[in-house]
């Protein structure tokens, strides 16, 4: 999380990033990040095997995949392939800070300018686009490790798939994930939407006078409250998360297929994968692309298939975006 998308948005980005020390917001951003990403993690790995259709009849609901985890797999079970997307956090916060920065100022006509709802969406849409580059092979490791059922190291899945496909492999899924971090754009504009309503806050512009702009921010900044920083937080995250989840649940699929590990073909031994289900792997597998997902999945098992896991997603969203704000206001104010 970067503090171009915290609740200080009811002005000029372009002015207070000009005001911020972009390395204390760097590394305010990747505490939060690691933080919420050890209090949602194991939402996550429940929410990415309910997706896997090799493995989603194994779980009745949250809860019972959570314990049934536990019991078979341990607590380390939960946690399974979080040390990829923790290892990339501080990179991924650069990027994220970068692209949406850059995106904005496309848009805006001048540094002066008040960001609209519109254009702080766009902004954080272009922004999820960009970062998705970080974000494939981060996800596809991840996922791979959290539908295992044995011990696997980020390195060795890594490694495997690059001796198999080479780079291409490791962006398998890549149309489904840029699709998905798009929700970037609900996000941000769930969360500055949120703040001004709770504090009738309306941006106006005043070119004349500039130095009263930034005096009318500072003001700002000090009369939002903890509730309000928090409860925007889960607002977005829910939002941002509900905009786009069907094509995580696309994403889950392509990149949790393992149509990287076939074998060469015989005549006595066809081409099988070496997933649980043992279905044959051809050019038409189900799962070999975002179109052919979407379709397969829609005529197999309905509309309600792009929704599955979406319980403990949003369970996960609330609090996990609550301690990344509070986190990141926490470190700011400590060292400003």
């Amino acid at each position: 999380m970067v503090r171009f998308i915290d609740a200080f948005k009811s002005w000029s980005i372009e002015e207070i990033i000009a005001q911020l020390d972009p390395r204390l917001d760097f590394f305010a951003g990747t505490i939060a990040g690691m933080t919420s990403l050890g209090v949602g993690f194991p939402f996550d790995t429940v929410k990415v095997r309910f997706q896997n259709p090799e493995i989603a009849g194994k779980y009745s609901s949250t809860f019972n995949a959570i314990t049934t985890i536990i019991r078979e797999e341990k607590l380390f079970g939960l946690f399974k392939g979080i040390s990829s997307p923790l290892a990339s956090v501080a990179l991924m916060n650069g990027l994220v800070f970068a692209s949406y920065r850059f995106f904005m100022k496309l848009q805006l006509e001048t540094p002066e300018s008040i960001p609209t709802l519109g254009q702080i969406t766009l902004a954080g849409a272009g922004s999820g686009i960009v970062s998705s580059i970080i974000t494939t092979p981060i996800e596809l490791i991840k996922i791979r490790q959290q539908t295992s059922f044995v011990r696997t190291t980020a390195r060795s899945v890594a490694w495997q798939i690059y001796q198999l496909h080479g780079i291409r492999g490791l962006y398998r899924g890549v149309t489904a994930t840029a699709l998905r971090d798009c929700g970037y754009g609900a996000y941000f504009f769930a969360y500055e939407a949120t703040c001004r309503l709770l504090t009738n806050s309306i941006p106006t512009q005043n070119p004349v006078d500039h130095s009263s702009i930034l005096m009318e921010v500072e003001n700002d900044i000090n009369k939002l409250s903890w509730p309000v920083l928090l409860l925007a937080g889960g607002v977005a995250g829910v939002v941002g998360w509900l905009a786009t989840f069907p094509f995580d649940v696309v994403k889950t699929r392509v990149q949790g297929s393992y149509i990287d590990l076939e074998v060469p073909a015989t005549p006595a031994t066809p081409l099988l994968d070496r997933s649980p289900s043992g279905h044959k792997i051809d050019s038409l597998h189900p799962f070999r692309n975002t179109l052919s997902t979407i379709v397969y999945s829609y005529k197999t098992e309905g509309i309600n298939v792009f929704f599955r896991g979406l319980g403990p997603t949003l369970i996960r969203a609330i609090p996990v975006n609550m301690v990344t704000f509070a986190t990141f206001e926490t470190i700011v104010h400590a060292f400003s």
